[in-house]
């Protein structure tokens, strides 16, 4: 890989890279390190534009490797606040506490939004000492030469609803797989130093978010006897798909436009990264986008949906077995995790059905109420300009 002091070569045109989130941004940076000129451009008008400050966690088990480990080995510093969080206490569907303790962090927790210290603003500022040009407020619809496309989600198989508030409680991270507060996923509650984050991550329901959001919070507050002051309301959404080919018009797709997620437990930061820092050596090395792709990423993705299988189909008292497992004294949860996400012989099995049940419900979700203000229903809404940009940047067609 070049330095990031050796000159771009003479003739060669600069990258546009379409969306400032994480894999736009982890992208940039690893092309400006290796000598490109780049340029991202943002249709909102800041970094993390989605988020408000909420708590989320940089998953530290679907790799074998350290994740900020295996980040700054690819050139990019952890210049973002984060914590290790090496305990968690899971609920089981019958309320039934299980400590999860491990010697390697189990995630990093991470704030997201466009405040200093959060994910997005310092992979902002790496990417602007590395001399990339970020322009928000700009709406593409046509773009020259090489193209890397990262514009985000284009759909909700999943969403997070709940409250940011302010708390003397002590810090910690809990969450509850009772599908009765979070249907087909699980509801957390993450604290740290005087603020917390409380939802309830759902793949299923979404009409009923409102319901679910509110068992939440009684269950954690009965729980655990929270106290929430100055709370505000928050939610989000994200996508994992079956994508076959992760291009578009000849474009590399990269992060969640794509749908590179963890189809069980809907964490995508890593994937993101991950899938930008590809995209970006492919480019510089003359290497195949696509088949890097198959290679580095497609097992895992197809691991995480069969996983989404097994757990749908599990009832509540195999969900405490797996659940006591993690939570045996002198395991090593992170170890067991990594074995979980990497392909084996049951998961390669459970694909196909997977794959199957994925397309089908997919047709079949929907929110069913009229004017309705919930998670799915703005993100539908707010897709629009991104599907009309996302097609004129295939076709190059101006939709102004």
């Amino acid at each position: 890989m070049q330095n990031r002091a050796e000159h771009k070569p003479a003739g060669e045109e600069p990258v546009t890279i379409v969306g400032a989130g994480p894999s736009g941004l982890a992208c940039a940076i690893i092309l400006a390190r290796g000598g490109r000129k780049v340029e991202v451009r943002e249709w909102k008008d800041s970094v993390g534009h989605r988020f408000h400050g909420d708590f989320q966690g940089l998953d530290n088990w679907s790799n074998s490797e350290d994740c900020l480990v295996e980040l700054a080995a690819s050139g990019i510093t952890p210049e973002f606040e984060r914590t290790p969080v090496h305990q968690t206490t899971a609920f089981d569907g019958k309320g039934k506490a299980h400590e999860i303790r491990s010697p390697r962090p189990l995630y990093y927790l991470l704030r997201r939004g466009s405040a200093p210290g959060s994910l997005d603003r310092g992979l902002l500022a790496q990417a602007e000492a590395e001399a990339v040009e970020v322009r928000f407020n700009d709406r593409v619809h046509r773009t020259h030469g090489p193209t890397i496309l990262a514009a985000g989600p284009r759909r909700a198989n999943v969403i997070a609803a709940g409250y940011l508030f302010e708390t003397n409680h002590e810090n910690g991270s809990w969450f509850s797989i009772d599908q009765n507060l979070a249907p087909g996923g699980y509801a957390y509650l993450l604290v740290h130093q005087g603020r917390g984050t409380l939802a309830s991550c759902m793949y299923d329901n979404f009409d009923r978010q409102a319901n679910h959001v509110q068992l939440a919070r009684t269950f954690f507050c009965e729980k655990l006897g929270l106290e929430m002051h100055n709370e505000r309301k928050f939610g989000g959404y994200g996508t994992w798909s079956l994508a076959q080919f992760p291009l578009q018009g000849g474009h590399p797709v990269i992060g969640e436009q794509a749908g590179f997620q963890d189809a069980l437990a809907g964490f995508g930061l890593r994937y993101a990264m991950s899938s930008g820092i590809l995209a970006a050596r492919c480019l510089l090395e003359g290497h195949d986008y696509a088949a890097a792709w198959r290679r580095e990423i497609l097992p895992r993705l197809k691991t995480g949906i069969a996983n989404r299988l097994i757990f749908e189909t599990m009832g509540s008292a195999a969900h405490s077995w797996a659940l006591r497992g993690l939570a045996g004294a002198g395991n090593d949860p992170v170890n067991r995790l990594q074995r979980l996400y990497a392909p084996q012989g049951l998961t390669r099995l459970a694909y196909p059905f997977a794959a199957w049940r994925y397309r089908k419900s997919r047709q079949q979700r929907a929110c069913s109420q009229v004017d309705c203000n919930c998670v799915w229903c703005r993100q539908q809404r707010a897709i629009i300009p991104k599907v009309s940009t996302f097609t004129s940047q295939i076709d190059g067609t101006d939709t102004s």
